[in-house]
């Protein structure tokens, strides 16, 4: 007896004991939910940073959760709506608000059982409508009234709550194109693992990740899926033309074709486009459009990318594309400020200068991005190029030891004096790539991110190395160097972007299936192939025309070039299939592929070039170019595959056109002109000189049929 009373009193130890662990246990884990618990139920509408958009006589209302760590989610399940008079508008079980078309006011409630909240929806006479003295009934507009209060400072109270490092880590957007020499086409758990670590506030994509539809979208579902607080700002140079990163999207021509048509309509519908796609992928953010004024005909890096030489120009096409862009709600990003088009050097390999002063940069550059700003744009993008006029500050550079002049990305005269207090502009700023030459050569991977923090930059973009940068900054804060409210602003800055724009987390996301099966109706689509198209044929230019076009049917044409002559020949020979193409690997001419120029009704010759030295009349490809002119009686017709300029090469040409870009859409465009299937309406959107410092064609010029 005693020695069971010994084991039952053992026993009774070992359970207190056990159920003491599990207590303990259970308290920890009340804890740790007690962190993630709800806080508040608030309707995304009512956030002051939120866009109100009623479409058609409805509107989407969507709620968030406000959790007790400070950060904010769209919530959907178990929540009941209600409209408190049905006879102005009605809302279903998904928060979609009709309006009945009947005057008055309502107030839509939403609740999910423990917490609750209610905007007011107005529908009333225009003020602008009709005045008493005219006949007809007033025209009435629905209206979002916002409630106001402590509780919908959503961003305040997450701001309140992020520790340094995720402030930090909101500023950081690197890339991840490759990952051990493979190129990253699927998440991979070591880069979700960065994501979680450094607290990524976005990640830049590039060709190498997008090669699918149905890829892209997963892989962009994933990222999200490893953001823990915030939604990630998932950015690509989406730009159209030349700079075009989905391999499966529709192929917009670029912006200088665009500008060539001297339509906004167009840029809109393109910028809109290119939206849809994106936004069906989950990318949220587009570097584009460019806002550079190309009025340098030697630069290398913007060229085709502007949509030409005059300020008013760009700034039309610019703001058209941008507000079709932010439609579509992706957000735009004008670059590269305060002006990258008077240059001829690449930054990408090593420093610009931009020589002018303020007065003529108000004038010139810096006019589109003002009209960008006034506009609404959410983002601007930093150049790697000095102005010395505006800031005169000098570094010594790590590469040569010399002194040298303060690139736009890390002087805080541009940033900060000039863009924010001179020109007013309150949105998200991006440094261009940190690892591009004119930046990584001359300042070290740290000491440039805290100098672009420190100028006034809101993100760094794709840091040297990411592990140094985040501790970089972290310790620059630390010893006093960058103040913690500085990086609140940006933070403050980026997280209005992110509300702005939808980048929120859902509790309860679509399925990547539904997400891919989205993605597949809108990525090149019959739509925004039409949309396409009627781009491409209206950007084409005819610049020169001797009697030599449209080309007749009976006529033996012969195609010749070196870079892109298949896809040019093949779109004439679909059309014209008296066709022969002649493609050259060294831009010399066999005897036989002589005789059959010589035999030809008509000749037309493709050129490509991307530099000074391409369009010189000494190159390979411009002495062939004018040896063909030389040894036929037939018409010669160059095509100008990418550069407006290449005729500067060869002006005795009989006929020229220009297409502005080698997407195929654009060689569709010049074999329809070519064989008068419409007639060319393009303006040139840039002067074309001549090689004594002349004009050969100027700003504006365009011939049709």
């Amino acid at each position: 007896m005693r020695k069971m009373s010994k084991l039952m009193l053992y026993s009774l130890a070992v359970v207190l004991a056990f159920s003491q662990m599990l207590f303990g246990s259970s308290l920890r884990i009340a804890k740790a939910e007690d962190a993630d618990q709800v806080e508040d139920l608030v309707i995304y509408q009512n956030v002051p940073e939120a866009e109100t958009v009623i479409n058609g006589g409805s509107i989407q209302l969507k709620a968030l959760h406000v959790y007790r760590e400070g950060h904010f989610m769209l919530a959907s399940k178990n929540l009941v709506w209600d409209s408190a008079n049905k006879n102005v508008a009605e809302v279903d079980t998904n928060g979609n608000v009709q309006f009945t078309g009947q005057n008055g006011r309502t107030f839509i409630t939403v609740t999910d059982g423990t917490f609750k909240d209610r905007i007011a929806l107005d529908y009333k006479v225009k003020p602008s409508s009709k005045t008493e003295a005219e006949k007809g009934k007033p025209e009435s507009e629905a209206a979002v009234i916002k409630q106001e209060g402590q509780r919908y400072d959503v961003i305040g109270n997450a701001i309140s709550k992020m520790t340094l490092e995720e402030k930090a880590g909101q500023m950081l957007m690197p890339d991840f194109r490759n990952w051990n020499g493979k190129n990253v086409t699927e998440m991979l758990p070591e880069i979700e693992q960065l994501v979680k670590k450094y607290h990524l506030g976005g990640v830049i994509l590039f060709r190498e990740n997008v090669v699918t539809t149905e890829q892209t979208a997963r892989l962009v579902s994933d990222y999200q899926a490893a953001a823990e607080k915030f939604g990630l700002l998932l950015t690509i140079d989406q730009e159209g033309g030349i700079v075009t990163r989905l391999q499966s999207g529709t192929d917009m021509p670029g912006n200088m074709a665009l500008g060539a048509t001297r339509s906004p309509e167009i840029s809109w519908n393109v910028g809109n486009a290119i939206g849809e796609e994106l936004a069906s992928l989950g990318i949220n953010m587009n570097f584009a459009p460019v806002m550079d004024v190309n009025n340098n005909p030697d630069n290398p890096v913007i060229g085709v990318r502007s949509f030409g030489e005059d300020p008013q120009l760009v700034a039309d096409m610019g703001v058209a594309y941008t507000k079709g862009l932010q439609a579509a709600g992706v957000a735009a990003t004008a670059k590269h400020f305060p002006g990258h088009g008077d240059t001829a050097v690449d930054s990408h390999l090593g420093l610009p200068e931009v020589p002018h002063d303020k007065e003529r940069l108000k004038q010139v550059e810096l006019y589109p991005f003002q009209k960008g700003m006034e506009a609404g744009i959410d983002a601007i993008m930093t150049a790697h190029v000095t102005f010395p006029k505006i800031d005169g500050t000098k570094a010594i550079s790590q590469k040569t030891g010399e002194e040298i002049a303060i690139p736009a990305t890390l002087s805080y005269k541009v940033l900060t004096e000039l863009m924010r207090e001179e020109m007013g502009y309150e949105g998200v700023i991006t440094t261009d790539a940190m690892n591009m030459k004119a930046i990584a050569d001359h300042f070290g991977p740290v000491d440039a991110a805290i100098r672009a923090v420190k100028a006034g930059t809101d993100i760094v973009l794709m840091p040297v190395g990411l592990e140094e940068v985040a501790n970089g900054l972290l310790d620059a804060v630390k010893n006093g160097e960058i103040s913690e409210d500085r990086i609140e602003a940006s933070v403050k800055r980026i997280l209005t972007l992110k509300v702005k724009r939808g980048v929120i987390k859902e509790e309860t996301p679509a399925s990547v299936e539904e997400k891919v099966a989205n993605a597949l109706k809108v990525v090149g689509s019959a739509e925004h192939k039409q949309i396409e198209k009627e781009a491409a044929e209206k950007s084409i230019t005819l610049v020169k025309n001797d009697a030599a076009l449209p080309l007749n049917n009976d006529d033996q044409v012969v195609v010749v070039g070196n870079t892109f002559v298949n896809d040019l020949g093949s779109a004439i020979k679909e059309r014209h299939e008296n066709t022969t193409i002649i493609s050259t690997t060294n831009y010399k001419l066999s005897e036989a592929q002589l005789d059959q120029i010589k035999n030809a009704s008509a000749v037309v010759v493709g050129s490509y070039t991307f530099s000074v030295a391409g369009r010189s009349p000494s190159s390979a490809q411009m002495l062939m170019v004018n040896q063909i002119i030389g040894m036929t009686d037939a018409p010669v017709i160059g095509v100008g595959i990418r550069n407006p300029y290449d005729i500067m090469a060869y002006p005795e040409i009989d006929a020229y056109l220009t297409q502005y870009g080698f997407r195929p859409s654009s060689f569709e465009a010049t074999a329809g002109a070519l064989l008068g299937e419409f007639s060319p309406t393009g303006k040139l959107p840039i002067t074309i000189p001549d090689l004594n410092g002349g004009v050969l064609y100027q700003f504006g010029h365009g011939l049709t049929y």
